[in-house]
């Protein structure tokens, strides 16, 4: 086959379809469908708690504690991750590998079960590690398949195509489970199960239209050696030197760290808590009522986005970032009370405002706060990794209040204790240099 040319628009429609491809997973097993499910296996068979290696482990914090586990999992490879991608010629061996993990365990999930619990959180484990890994490599290829101009349009491109092609298998994957008599199923439970599979195959299917025009990768021996899996490492370790000689960047990483935290875990944890907390009338008002809150997030973060942008271009990044912050303060503190569904909406709705605003702004800010000689891509591995190191502290502690104190309404709480305290910290960050 003969490479494509940088550039061009089949090859940049390949990279962004990957988008397509691989999107399913987040809305369909990390926000929808999967949620319901394991909450479900746990009332059908009328337990709260589960022995898992010796310990009795309430439903919700257990699932929280798997999924930090995958995120401490991936912070630690992420720089050997992103040392292979720079420099290994073949970086398309690589994306395929985290490609067919993730896929694979996604499949895996079909035989989820309390019965095999080790089995089904081990799956669980690796489609999380499986999607993030592959996402190393995704946005590695980015410069290598688009010039400069382009790379903005063709990465909203990507997010465009994802959101589409997960919104609909995951409406696909809906009308299976509630209507599961039209497909001939005696009830929701099977077609349930094969929506995991469903995620599996479209995930591994649509990713070979990008496999077959992606390049290889860079022009290297594709050796892999000792200091190449240590130089990511070492890139970190020099970003966190220079960082003690800007006081600014330094001030509002300590913010980022704190409130992204809180952020990223509301993110992860809304499902669960919507569908273990929420007085639902019915299994099926569960059902829909939590993908209805998922989708509605989705599309009004979308708006969200674009009101932050705005703000922020009118009062300054750092205030913009103040009031959002304080925003999430008051959505902790009403979703300690929430118990209704309708309710639950509002929060929903609330969350997706500031949610994606909070993401692209953080980023934004970040970008324009960094030395201007310094090396753009260590400094965005850096914060790609305290993001992740502080998604592990942030899940699990969450997961332990929950655990001990039987409640994880009191870990919304401490969601809200760390947006103050992010408050706090942007209030610090100088909104110059000395030497600007």
């Amino acid at each position: 086959m003969n490479q494509l040319a940088k550039g061009s628009k089949k090859l940049l429609n390949a990279w962004a379809f990957y988008d397509w491809a691989n999107s399913v997973y987040s809305l369909t097993i990390a926000s929808a469908i999967f949620p319901l499910y394991y909450g479900a296996l746990f009332r059908a068979s009328g337990v709260e708690k589960i022995e898992v290696f010796g310990v009795m482990i309430a439903r919700a914090p257990l699932i929280v504690y798997v999924t930090a586990a995958a995120f401490l999992i991936v912070s630690l490879i992420s720089p050997i991750l992103s040392g292979i991608a720079d420099y290994v010629g073949n970086k398309k061996v690589f994306l395929k590998f985290f490609c067919y993990l993730g896929s694979l365990s996604c499949i895996g999930l079909y035989w989820f079960s309390l019965e095999n619990i080790y089995w089904g959180l081990l799956a669980y484990l690796l489609g999380l590690i499986g999607f993030w890994g592959s996402i190393v490599f995704y946005n590695s290829y980015l410069p290598d398949i688009a010039r400069p101009e382009q790379q903005d349009s063709i990465s909203a491109k990507g997010y465009s195509l994802g959101y589409l092609g997960s919104v609909l298998l995951l409406l696909l994957n809906l009308l299976m489970i509630m209507k599961f008599e039209w497909f001939g199923f005696t009830s929701e439970a099977l077609p349930t199960r094969l929506s995991f599979v469903m995620v599996g195959i479209w995930w591994a299917g649509f990713a070979q239209y990008s496999f077959y025009h992606l390049p290889a990768g860079n022009d290297n021996s594709g050796k892999v050696h000792r200091r190449l899996l240590l130089n990511g490492y070492r890139e970190l370790r020099s970003v966190w030197i220079n960082l003690g000689n800007d006081k600014r960047l330094k001030r509002y990483l300590g913010a980022f760290f704190v409130y992204s935290m809180a952020v990223q875990t509301v993110m992860l944890v809304a499902s669960y808590f919507a569908e273990e907390e929420l007085e639902w009338s019915s299994a099926d008002e569960r059902t829909v009522g939590l993908i209805v809150s998922v989708l509605l997030i989705q599309l009004v973060a979308i708006l969200g986005a674009w009101l932050t942008s705005r703000a922020s271009f009118k009062y300054g990044n750092i205030p913009a970032l103040i009031v959002i912050n304080i925003i999430w303060v008051g959505i902790c503190v009403y979703a300690y009370t929430v118990k209704k569904p309708v309710q639950f909406y509002f929060a929903a709705s609330v969350v997706g405002l500031v949610m994606g605003g909070i993401q692209a702004l953080s980023r934004s800010t970040y970008s324009k706060f960094l030395p201007k000689t310094q090396d753009t891509t260590s400094y965005f591995s850096f914060y790609d990794v305290a993001e992740k190191v502080g998604l592990f502290i942030g899940l699990t502690l969450y997961a332990l209040i929950a655990q001990y104190s039987e409640s994880v309404r009191n870990s919304v709480i401490f969601l809200g204790v760390l947006f103050v305290i992010g408050v706090f910290l942007l209030l610090r960050v100088p909104l110059k240099n000395d030497g600007d």
